[in-house]
């Protein structure tokens, strides 16, 4: 290290270097995901202007991905100050672009003018093909790592009324993870993309995958989409309610359905077509307005018993919604552009919700009314659950395990606790985990059987110390006031050693945290035990009838030359990618949610298998339905 710092040390990174020295700070470098969005996004931006209506997202055999649209075509002619082409401007400088003024487009999800340039530093190709309506010519340019590597040059085109632009790449490896798209995210993001911009029809040519060719066009309203995502539980009112209200600045639609299942919600939110997983503003107020609105119409119609506040949490509980939000100049947490802050449209747009909610309330009386009972009763579990035994004395501040990572989040609606099994796989899961809304507390080893001691007596045991400590309820309790997750997920490994710290865990909260269990905040976590190559597809499988099923889907026997299957020894031997797409990723894990089917049977099953005397009932029972043993 030099011992004198001075003025000539500084660096100033010009053009789009930052994005190559710290690619992090723009992208997700887990896959190509991101890379791929930003330019569909760009895309989707021209239709939602009103110049394209047709898009195409391919993935090469190759490792190229082109988008193609038939947009307006980038510009071709020479900025006036940089005396350069558009495309060059574009392509080679962060905070470029056509979007920071409404002159071009009015709501946009391109905002920072960086997305379509980071695709160029980090890819090794880099190229654009334009057509210009009314101009006969088509234009070509390459990039290799940011750098020019071909010209913009024009030739003939054969077609005189074809115009817009294609973007064909291939990401530079040694900036990623893997180079590889998450096939069922990508193919998701693109159908509601479809969803919410009726009548633009995207196209997705799979050549690597094995998903093929599929074809996205909509041309009705976001219920269908709704309803259809949650087909398979019993839903209030049958055909959905959505509603939409615009102003010049922007405009609003949503569609709202209740569950009567214990079944984890649909809650999907996006501002001008880019989904915003973290929420933000216009959550945060469809949220309130929602609350506010179906409170007034309890305490109007007297629905509401005495001494019983109806919360957010309740009216929540049971609420799936898609929500999409059309505005001018959006303001992001961030590049990924998952949380919206734009709290200047918070108070117009809370007010203009309730309204609406209120209204619906008011019209649909009958169904209005059974929707407010299932939240009332959802109050009334959450009160009587805290008040069926004696609420214990509460440590003030108490000292979190120094083992616990913990997230940044506070808010319970989305963070989660992931209790792991073995100090390995919590590092991986450490890694691995979204460290805005998702904590890790490892386990070492099994943990107490507490099925036969007392609440008070089970805290001399550091692991359930901690547990209870992380968790921010006590053993016995039925104040959970001061629980800090959302959702408490055991996650163990998939072998045999893995249920039966499981059914410990089970046993920890059946015995003495009933109150989560009945307020639906214990989960089950299935990670995979099998992983499956078979050519270029990877597939995971949680136990041995999963991985025949996906063997026979492929038509193929266990002896296939380009067939691969790993048994996972634990989770600890996963790598922290493999246990985020598996087993954290909200869009492709398994979670189960842990429910009483009737007390005392599941009293006495965990009496007959936890209980020391029942060893004789226990053996025959394993004997019998041992293969019973699984989280389903």
């Amino acid at each position: 290290m030099k011992k004198k710092y001075t003025s000539s040390d500084i660096e100033v990174l010009k053009g789009i270097e930052p994005v190559q020295k710290r690619p992090g700070m723009y992208t997700d470098t887990s896959n190509l995901n991101h890379l791929t969005q930003e330019l569909i996004d760009n895309s989707v931006d021209e239709a939602i202007s009103g110049h394209c209506s047709h898009i195409v997202i391919t993935l090469h055999k190759d490792g190229f991905i082109s988008v193609e649209d038939n947009g307006r075509g980038l510009p071709v002619d020479k900025h006036p100050e940089h005396n350069v082409s558009g495309i060059e401007v574009i392509m080679t400088n962060l905070h470029s672009g056509a979007k920071f003024s409404n002159k071009s487009y009015k709501f946009s999800g391109g905002l920072h003018g960086v997305g379509v340039s980071i695709v160029n530093a980090l890819s090794e190709s880099f190229q654009v093909t334009v057509f210009r309506q009314g101009d006969t010519q088509e234009y070509n340019m390459v990039f290799s790592n940011g750098d020019i590597k071909k010209k913009l040059s024009k030739k003939k085109k054969s077609l005189k009324k074809k115009s817009g632009t294609i973007i064909k790449f291939k990401a530079n490896a040694k900036y990623f993870e893997k180079s590889s798209i998450d096939i069922h995210q990508l193919i998701k993001s693109v159908k509601a993309k479809s969803i919410l911009q009726p009548n633009l029809l995207l196209e997705l040519h799979d050549e690597v995958y094995g998903t093929g060719q599929s074809k996205y066009l909509h041309e009705g309203n976001l219920t269908d989409y709704l309803i259809n995502s949650v087909a398979t539980s019993e839903i209030i009112p049958d055909k959905g309610y959505s509603g939409n209200f615009k102003s010049e600045d922007y405009s609003i639609d949503w569609s709202i359905v209740w569950l009567t299942d214990n079944v984890e919600m649909i809650q999907e939110s996006y501002v001008n077509l880019i989904p915003t997983t973290h929420g933000g503003t216009h959550v945060n107020s469809f949220r309130t307005a929602l609350v506010e609105s179906l409170r007034e119409f309890s305490a109007r119609k007297k629905l509401t018993p005495r001494n019983i506040k109806i919360t957010p949490d309740d009216v929540m509980k049971n609420t799936s919604f898609v929500l999409s939000l059309k505005m001018i100049n959006p303001q992001f947490a961030g590049q990924t552009k998952t949380k919206l802050q734009s709290s200047n449209i918070s108070n117009i747009m809370t007010s203009k919700l309730r309204d609406s909610f209120e209204i619906w309330f008011n019209q649909n009386s009958v169904t209005s009314q059974i929707i407010a009972e299932l939240v009332i009763k959802n109050a009334e579990d959450r009160i009587n659950s805290a008040s069926n035994s004696p609420k214990k004395k509460q440590l003030r501040n108490p000292l979190l395990p120094s083992r616990l990572s913990d997230c940044k989040t506070k808010d319970i609606s989305q963070n989660e606790l992931f209790l792991v099994e073995g100090d390995s796989a919590g590092g991986s899961a450490k890694q691995a985990r979204d460290k805005k809304y998702q904590a890790i507390l490892p386990l070492r080893g099994k943990i107490l059987n507490t099925w036969e001691l007392s609440s008070s007596k089970i805290l001399d045991s550091k692991e359930v110390k901690d547990i209870s400590t992380s968790i921010g309820v006590e053993p016995g309790s039925s104040d959970i006031s001061n629980l800090r997750y959302g959702k408490i997920c055991i996650l163990a490994d998939a072998d045999s050693d893995g249920l039966h710290i499981a059914t410990l865990l089970v046993a920890l909260f059946t015995k003495h945290f009933e109150s989560l269990i009945n307020s639906g905040y214990i989960y089950i976590a299935k990670p995979p035990l099998f992983r499956i190559d078979y050519k270029r597809d990877t597939f995971y499988a949680v136990d041995d009838k999963s991985k025949d099923k996906i063997i026979d889907g492929l038509n193929i026997d266990d002896k296939n030359a380009n067939l691969s299957i790993t048994r996972f020894k634990g989770l600890g031997e996963m790598n922290p990618t493999q246990l985020r797409e598996t087993t954290l990723s909200k869009q492709s894990r398994k979670l189960v949610q842990l429910q009483f089917s009737k007390k005392n049977i599941d009293h006495k099953i965990m009496n007959m298998l936890l209980k020391k005397k029942n060893y004789t009932e226990r053996k025959s029972w394993l004997e019998k339905k041992g293969n019973l043993a699984y989280f389903e």
